[in-house]
């Protein structure tokens, strides 16, 4: 049984993820070329393109979605058992 917070988790947590690989990524495919992470130069040294998102800014958003993952797994750690999932039902065997 999920409640308010498992839901908000993993929304959060997918969405993160989501836009870090696959949203930022069809962006850049949109956008057009340059496809390097890195900046382009010239023979002079000069930079001639650049990508639209960093690599440190896609991999940050990508890594904050699993620590949302990180925390909520500490929070069903910490948390007890509810009532109804703790206690067994015992029955007399025939």
């Amino acid at each position: 049984m999920t409640d308010i917070i498992d839901k908000a988790a993993m929304a959060l947590s997918a969405g993160l993820m989501l836009l870090g690989i696959v949203g930022m990524g069809l962006l850049e495919i949109l956008v057009g070329a340059p496809y390097s992470p890195v900046p382009l130069t010239n023979e002079a040294g000069d930079v001639i393109a650049t990508p639209l998102f960093s690599p440190q800014l896609r991999t940050g958003v990508v890594l904050a979605g699993i620590a949302v993952l990180g925390v909520y797994a500490v929070y069903k750690i910490v948390t007890p058992l509810a009532d109804s999932t703790r206690t067994g039902h015992e029955t007399v065997a025939d």
